[in-house]
């Protein structure tokens, strides 16, 4: 087993929930640190609170992962004087880097909205506000026979799943020639002379931010010296990405017995609700953390009800005249699923990549509001 770099989880992280999807307000990626400093331990939590980056700092961690970004905005002096810079100085003279996966994690496939809407047992998921699609190339590679697999099986690992299939390719047989010229090293036929071989045509659809490290991969799998491959970018239409989530239902139910499963299932404290508590509820629309913004979007999608946090009155009237019922889980209760969440893709992700990496989850965290009865 080797030791990461925290340039090395940066990627990983990125090759799963790319940053490249986040909102061009935020702020996400590695935000403090040094990218060739050693990762020994990492820790998962929603804040980069004070406690938070104590608790990591005394657990020998050298990478605090948080879905909430430290900084927001462009600092103008970094000093003790101000809160965010004290965290900034804790964190540099302890050696712990911060990383913010935002609202990248809440755009991205099997990110944080998907997480919400699995827990709420939501089916036939499409993003609610589609921010972007997919771009997509075709990638062609010349194989010779003998070969295919070995090439085709290691670029799986970048290829486009179409709908719900995955390690998709298309081989074809043909004919080859090259005359290898002085100085090259040929793995077939010998210098100055025409060779005729037997190869395969493999194709392959990739997104596009991922035909690097597809052609990365290519270059030290293949057995050429110099193997030929095309790319093509495409105007097929790819998936779309976007901000929150709607779905169904497998039963409709009333908005009453909902809100009491949503309640039991994000272990959250006392909902907040707006329409009648009879109401039967089929489609659901729904954002982590602050989605009432989306309210326009849910309306127009036909849900009966929005799942999100920080609800405030005039969006609560808003919906009422619209005809859509509101619930809200409360911020921390609709975002607190990422911690373990991260955990569990960073062990398994990390252990694959062949790093010995320690991957901790915070216990200093608690919703910062309370309710008095």
């Amino acid at each position: 087993m080797r030791t990461a770099k925290v340039s090395d989880i940066v990627g990983i992280i990125n090759k799963k929930f790319p940053f490249c999807l986040s909102e061009e307000w935020d702020n996400v990626g590695l935000q403090v640190g040094d990218p060739a400093s050693q990762v020994q331990r990492i820790m998962v939590a929603l804040d980069p609170l004070p406690a938070v980056l104590d608790e990591a700092l005394g657990r020998n961690c050298q990478l605090l992962v948080t879905h909430h970004p430290l900084l927001f905005k462009p600092l103008r002096q970094v000093t003790t004087t101000s809160p965010v810079g004290q965290l900034v100085l804790r964190a540099v003279n302890g050696g712990l880097a911060l990383l913010a996966m935002h609202t990248n994690y809440d755009i991205a496939d099997g990110g944080l909205n998907d997480l919400l809407a699995e827990r709420l047992g939501l089916q036939q998921l499409r993003p609610l506000k589609v921010t972007g699609q997919d771009q997509l190339v075709k990638l062609v590679v010349f194989v010779p026979d003998g070969q295919l697999e070995l090439v085709r099986h290691a670029l799986f690992e970048h290829a486009y799943a179409i709908g719900n299939y995955r390690d998709c390719s298309f081989a074809a047989s043909g004919e080859g020639t090259f005359s290898p010229q002085p100085g090259a090293r040929p793995a077939i036929g010998s210098v100055g002379r025409l060779e005729l071989v037997a190869e395969q045509r493999l194709e392959l659809l990739l997104q596009r931010e991922q035909l690097a490290r597809a052609i990365k991969t290519l270059l030290s799998v293949h057995p050429y010296e110099e193997p030929a491959f095309d790319c093509y970018p495409l105007l097929n239409e790819g998936g779309q990405y976007g901000l929150g989530r709607i779905g169904v239902l497998p039963e409709p139910c009333p908005l009453a017995v909902f809100s009491d499963q949503a309640r039991e299932r994000l272990a959250s404290g006392p909902l907040r609700l707006v329409g009648d508590q009879q109401r039967l509820i089929r489609t659901v629309a729904l954002c982590s953390g602050s989605g009432a913004s989306l309210l326009k979007e849910a309306v127009r999608a036909g849900a009966d009800l929005l799942v999100t946090g920080d609800i405030k009155y005039h969006e609560a009237r808003e919906a009422e005249a619209s005809g859509i019922a509101l619930l809200d889980v409360g911020h921390f209760a609709s975002e607190q699923l990422m911690v373990s969440a991260v955990q569990g893709f960073l062990r398994t992700a990390v252990a694959s990549a062949g790093y010995e990496c320690e991957v901790l989850t915070t216990e200093r965290e608690r919703d910062p509001f309370w309710v008095r009865c």
